[in-house]
């Protein structure tokens, strides 16, 4: 691991002896790991909080390893999120096709503490020089975005693309600071991601641009019930970001560099929808052109809102 960093593991299982072996594998200091001996707890607090790198036992009280993995890699979110797969022994591997198995490694018992921290490391560092994903949000970045919007234009699929900007942000962060400005977009992430989940069964995508810029992907028809709902969650737990006299005046009161006092409201979030109908769109710079535009319209409201590309949408 990298020195001076903590890197946040989860493992799933049952067994004891594997849980010790694990844990003794690093200090505290450089690997916290979270512990979980049913896939099915592992999943609810997989989506609120991922990890840097999560290893699952193949033999599980309520599921198997392959399905559990099966069931985290099916969200778009967490498909680059690094696993190591546990066999009971060597002679396991037998009864798996490791070319459907999404997973970057796996560990076979008797379990090696050389061998086993060598292969998480370098699962993890394999992961990390692929990955292309926000090292805050671990959501995709900016090259998987493009690459996704490029690939559903090549394919003239039907979507709704939806640029997320936070307003009043950097005010925020101007006052307290970047670590809760972190907070504030880690909270964006998780109700970005929520309210897109929310769509069982349609293709969906979420993804960080950089900084406070979101997108998300959902069916043209579902665009506007989600950016409701991504506005409705964000509204509701943006102000506990402040201070209770910020919260309460609704404002941030701060001095600028000529001595003038400023007065910024609450944050609020803007979100530009771009539809691809038909196949009107033939190049992801058309959508980003347009979304800038969009952006500028939603900004003119102080509070949070979506505007719709009305041109290429009924």
């Amino acid at each position: 691991m990298v020195s001076g960093e903590t890197r946040h593991f989860f493992l799933v299982t049952a067994d004891q002896g594997l849980q010790d072996t694990l844990r003794a594998l690093w200090p505290s200091e450089q690997v916290i790991w979270t512990c979980f001996e049913r896939g099915a707890s592992a999943l609810e607090y997989l989506f609120s909080d991922p990890p840097d790198l999560l290893v699952v036992d193949a033999t599980l009280p309520d599921l198997s390893g392959p399905e559990l993995i099966r069931l985290i890699k099916s969200e778009n979110v967490y498909r680059q999120l690094p696993v190591v797969l546990c066999l009971a022994h060597e002679e396991a591997l037998a009864g798996y096709d490791l070319s459907m198995l999404e997973i970057d490694d796996f560990l076979v018992r008797p379990i090696s503490a050389a061998n086993a921290k060598g292969r998480l490391t370098l699962a993890y560092h394999r992961a990390t020089r692929e990955l292309d994903a926000s090292p805050l949000t671990k959501l995709p970045g900016n090259t998987s975005i493009i690459h996704k919007i490029q690939d559903l234009i090549d394919r003239k699929r039907d979507f709704a693309l939806a640029y997320i900007d936070l307003d009043h942000f950097k005010s925020f962060n101007d006052k307290y600071g970047f670590s809760r400005g972190d907070e504030v977009l880690l909270m964006t992430a998780r109700v970005i991601v929520n309210s897109i989940r929310g769509f069982m069964g349609a293709n969906t995508f979420v993804g960080h641009v950089g900084g406070d810029d979101f997108v998300f992907i959902v069916p043209p028809d579902k665009a506007e019930q989600a950016c409701q709902q991504v506005i409705d969650n964000f509204d509701s737990i943006v102000p506990y970001f402040y201070d209770e006299e910020d919260r309460v005046q609704g404002a941030i009161h701060s001095i600028d560099r000529k001595g003038r006092d400023q007065v910024f409201p609450l944050m609020a979030i803007s979100i530009a929808v771009v539809f691809n109908i038909n196949g009107q769109l033939h190049h992801f710079g058309e959508a980003s052109q347009i979304a800038m535009n969009l952006k500028k319209e939603a900004k003119k409201n102080p509070k949070s809102c979506y505007v719709l590309d009305k041109r290429n949408h009924s």
